[in-house]
């Protein structure tokens, strides 16, 4: 799926990883239109004074900043901020265009790259230095506007995981400690991965109030001749998308690809034997091959002669296709073909005599395998979430590789005392690098907005104070 570049934390997605980019990137385009917002692309670069403006915003981002400060040999003027995200490139053309209501909302999105100089170790598609997204950004003339705005962009990244990728997420409201450095509020969702027992924070959606509006002077003319700041949202998914995929249904023998993302949904593998008549085998498996790709199914044939059949089935359970279809002299002359399934490795022989019967048989399996999956994912999940009402029982959770749910203060002082209490309790005295990625720590996930019930009374799991909300912790990327 990738290649390593020579600059540490960059990778190549290559045409297997990028086409499932694509995919996900022609399912959200289409909806994002759907919402109203327009497709827009701002520059890659900027200004050291633009960056400043918002102090929260850039003292959240500083540490991973790229900074270009030469041309050639010469020093520039003023050194020019490679982006990490785009509010500070887009607000003040913001403030250009929005002069009137009648110029609200103001909904763009772009599609581009990002480079945030990661401090921790590099993990592919989770934490690289530079990465592929889609962000989007609001203006609205009320804070119910925004508000519809944060949460249809949220519904959006659901539908992405859950319909498209198979990946069960939870959504939820960070804490002040983990929110969107410079926003009001920010919305997420969050999957697990059962192999590491580690959340992924997957995507986000945030409420920015009219912080920016304030600090980038972007105001306008209201209905009754005032003026106002606007309501502001920003929103986005990147290529981590897919490494979560990868880990949540990947298995020892390499990928398991949900069939609506996967390059290839068919492989069709031909037995050549000596002693069969060569001619009859292809007709054979060329009209099975039309019979698919003419039913709008990714399906490819692989006859090479220079591999075994056993090491093309590897080749392609590697790469996580879907179903293989394995034909051999006895499967012509019987009329059918053996279907084998990439998720659970069940095999089966079906009939192909009638052409209808047997494509509508395919696309059945492959819509059983997306179910399947999710599923599957979803009830792994759902073994391992766990509620836990005093800190005694809390690491040893955490230590079972479980997402944990606590009724808690919501203070951010204790929210940090958590994580460093987690992670001294689970080193038992060893040292932890500060370029560890998979940090031993428990952290907020987030405030689920699928709350159970907190009757009046009950105390916060660590600090014994009131309990205000249940929260979701857990061991993160």
């Amino acid at each position: 799926m990738i290649d390593y570049s020579d600059v540490s934390g960059c990778y190549v997605l290559r045409p297997w990883a990028f086409f499932i980019w694509d995919m996900i990137k022609e399912y959200m385009d289409e909806k994002i239109k759907q919402m109203g917002v327009k497709n827009a692309y701002f520059p890659l670069f900027v200004s050291e004074r633009a960056l400043n403006m918002e102090k929260d915003h850039v003292e959240g981002f500083a540490p991973e900043v790229a900074w270009v400060t030469k041309s050639g040999t010469s020093d520039l003027a003023e050194p020019i901020a490679v982006r990490p995200t785009s509010e500070t490139i887009m607000y003040p053309f913001f403030a250009k265009w929005i002069r009137s209501h009648r110029d609200l909302p103001l909904q763009l999105n772009q599609w581009s790259n990002v480079v945030r100089w990661e401090f921790k170790d590099a993990t592919p598609f989770i934490r690289s230095r530079e990465f592929l997204w889609q962000e989007g950004h609001t203006a609205h003339a009320t804070s119910e506007e925004a508000k519809e705005r944060v949460k249809s962009a949220l519904d959006l990244y659901e539908s992405v995981y859950e319909e498209l990728l198979a990946c069960p997420v939870i959504k939820g409201i960070k804490t002040e400690v983990e929110k969107f450095a410079g926003g009001d509020e920010t919305t997420t969702v969050e999957a697990y991965i059962h192999g590491s027992g580690r959340a992924v924070q997957s995507a986000t959606s945030h409420n920015l109030g009219q912080n920016f509006g304030k600090m980038f002077k972007i105001n306008y003319e209201d209905e009754v001749g005032g003026k106002a700041i606007p309501w502001q949202t920003s929103w986005g998914l990147t290529t981590r998308s897919i490494g979560v995929m990868v880990m949540m249904h990947g298995d020892d023998k390499g990928l398991v690809l949900p069939p609506r993302i996967a390059p290839i949904q068919v492989i069709i593998c031909p037995i050549i034997m000596k002693n069969n008549d060569p001619e009859l085998m292809k007709q054979y498996y060329n009209k099975l091959f039309y019979d698919i790709k003419n039913a709008g199914i990714r399906v490819e044939l692989d006859d090479r002669l220079n591999y075994t059949p056993g090491w093309k089935y590897n080749h392609w359970e590697q790469k996580g296709v879907p179903i293989r279809l394995e034909v051999g002299p006895r499967d012509v002359t019987n009329q059918q073909v053996r279907v084998v399934r990439r998720d659970n490795n069940k095999k089966e022989d079906i009939q192909t005599s009638n052409s209808n019967e047997f494509v509508t048989t395919i696309q059945n399996i492959l819509t059983d395998i997306q179910n399947t999956l999710f599923t599957n994912a979803k009830n792994q999940r759902n073994e391992k979430i766990v509620k836990v009402y005093e800190w005694k029982d809390f690491v040893p959770a955490i230590e079972q590789k479980n997402m944990i749910l606590t009724p808690f203060c919501d203070e951010s002082d204790w929210e940090e005392k958590v994580k460093k209490m987690s992670r001294d309790e689970a080193l038992r005295g060893e040292t932890e690098e500060a370029t560890c990625s998979t940090s031993v720590a428990a952290k907020t996930l987030c405030k689920p907005f699928n709350q159970p019930e907190l009757p009046e009374g009950t105390k916060c799991f660590v600090s014994g104070l009131p309990a205000k909300t249940w929260v979701l912790w857990g061991r993160s990327y």
